[in-house]
């Protein structure tokens, strides 16, 4: 592995996300000194919060999978993940509600899930659902410590002996063929690759090696902080500092100064200079490149980015009674949506919605008898041609209507503050293309084919368009790789 040259006791981290705030923990428990500099007033980057009227907001991920790696980045500093975080298991991990007016609930408990599929689906499929767990679980295994949590500085890093069984396994065929080798019922197919999504691919164009996501989320079991997701940065941050990692909020970075091939200091946007032996970057890779002299190569701008997405947050007076904390609504269309999403680039016209309720798990996250929603709805990202100043007022019209068509009467009506978020605005937030998931997970885009995340000798990317790549746990990895390349394995 590649490591960062030179002596690197002060590090200065550009960001304070979460792969900046895991990256920094563990340079901390390595004994090195570590300044964060924040351009906002809050920690958490994508994972931020927005207060309105009472209504407490999460504007970035929602769905947290594998907590043992946020204890992991707390443990660096000797801490223990209890006294930080309450987290609270959801069940069902997702409703999964359908077209034809059926729902299924995605239960994290590999019998429970498939006694539901026997008594609703049939045996065939029960016993498919095992296998197919059991499949995901292995996938993960032999994953995990070769290919994931690990800095891969070539194609020849990926030869070891759990790639033949990778591919013994099936990891290299397409994700939706593979899905469906277990599965007769649609719905199941559907359930199983929609997180295909969140890698920036199609189901039919995915590697099956993406089932580990499904695995992560429906396998594994899909957790909530109390205080919503933003409570995990704003922990992070807290520990950090307690063990002596500055940050400075409020702090935008204008320049990284580099002699040579070296960064020795970064600038603010106030006109101060930071001395620093190394840097690590948390910004949207694109806009990290710009911080550096020669800003960012051609060759990213040749890269695929994943779609994009539309979010309304709404605080409502409507009641929630027994809905899920997070519900996905299919539409009837399945695989020419995502040829409207990633070849023609334009909005779905039949598109499956996430709706998110929070206050299920935690009610303070809104005013009493009140609640708030997330409502995200696929879109393409900035390399369609979609006028996003004139289409989206619209767009946000017609996602509510279409959240009324879907059984949620009254929504609109209830509605006493909201936010509304398109690809435009994310691409004002820093985010190329507009889009929040960064570049997608194609083959060449994958492991070592990935942009690295050491450039020059002291400069270390962290984030979502480096190495693993997107969804938090793969941001929290990002923080532990970044740390390695400066002091070596942090396990």
């Amino acid at each position: 592995m590649r490591k960062v040259n030179g002596q690197a006791d002060h590090v200065v981290v550009v960001g304070a996300g979460l792969g900046g705030l895991s990256a920094a923990l563990r340079l901390a428990g390595a004994g090195r000194r570590v300044t964060v500099l924040e351009r906002e007033a809050l920690p958490g980057g994508r994972a931020g919060r927005l207060e309105l009227a009472g209504f407490r907001f999460d504007t970035g991920p929602t769905v947290l999978t594998m907590p043992e790696l946020i204890a992991d980045a707390l443990a660096c500093v000797g801490e223990d993940l209890s006294d930080w975080l309450e987290l609270c298991r959801i069940e069902p991990a997702y409703r999964a509600r359908f077209a034809d007016g059926s729902s299924l609930d995605v239960i994290a408990d590999v019998d429970a899930m498939a006694e539901q599929i026997r008594d609703v689906i049939g045996t065939r499929d029960a016993d498919g659902y095992r296998r197919f767990a059991a499949f995901a679980r292995r996938l993960y295994d032999l994953e995990r410590a070769d290919f994931i949590d690990r800095n891969l500085d070539g194609p020849l890093d990926l030869v070891r002996p759990s790639l033949a069984r990778l591919i013994a396994l099936g990891g290299f065929r397409r994700l939706a063929p593979k899905v469906n080798s277990f599965f007769a019922d649609e719905r199941l197919r559907r359930i199983f690759t929609f997180q295909a999504m969140y890698a920036g691919r199609s189901p039919y164009d995915a590697l099956a090696i993406y089932a580990v996501i499904a695995y992560m989320d429906c396998v594994a079991g899909v957790w909530f902080p109390t205080g919503g997701m933003h409570a995990l940065p704003a922990a992070l941050a807290a520990a950090a500092t307690k063990h002596g990692v500055e940050i400075r909020y409020d702090t935008a970075v204008d320049r990284v100064e580099m002699t040579g091939s070296r960064a020795v200091a970064v600038h603010t946007a106030d006109g101060e200079r930071i001395a620093a032996d190394a840097v690590v970057l948390n910004p949207d890779l694109a806009s990290a490149w710009e911080l550096l002299p020669h800003g960012r190569p051609r060759r990213l701008d040749r890269l695929g980015y994943s779609p994009s997405c539309a979010l309304l947050l709404a605080g409502s007076s409507l009641r929630t009674g027994d809905m899920a904390h997070h519900t996905i609504h299919f539409g009837a269309a399945w695989r020419a949506t995502f040829d409207e999403l990633i070849r023609q680039k334009v909005p779905p016209s039949d598109p499956s919605l996430l709706v998110s309720v929070p206050t299920v798990s935690d009610p303070t996250l809104a005013p009493p008898g009140k609640s708030s929603w997330y409502v995200l709805a696929p879109t393409p990202n900035l390399d369609g041609a979609t006028d996003w100043g004139r289409f989206g007022p619209g767009y946000r019209d017609q996602i509510v209507n279409r959240l009324e068509s879907l059984g949620y009467r009254g929504f609109a009506d209830a509605i006493e503050a909201e936010s509304w978020t398109t690809p435009t605005d994310w691409a004002q937030r820093g985010m190329a293309r507009g889009t929040p998931f960064s570049i997608a997970h194609s083959f060449g885009q994958t492991g070592p084919f990935r942009p690295s995340n050491l450039a020059f000798d002291n400069v270390v990317f962290v984030g979502t368009g480096t190495q693993p790549g997107v969804g938090v746990p793969m941001v929290l990895l990002s923080g532990r790789l970044a740390a390695e390349r400066i002091v070596g394995p942090v396990r």
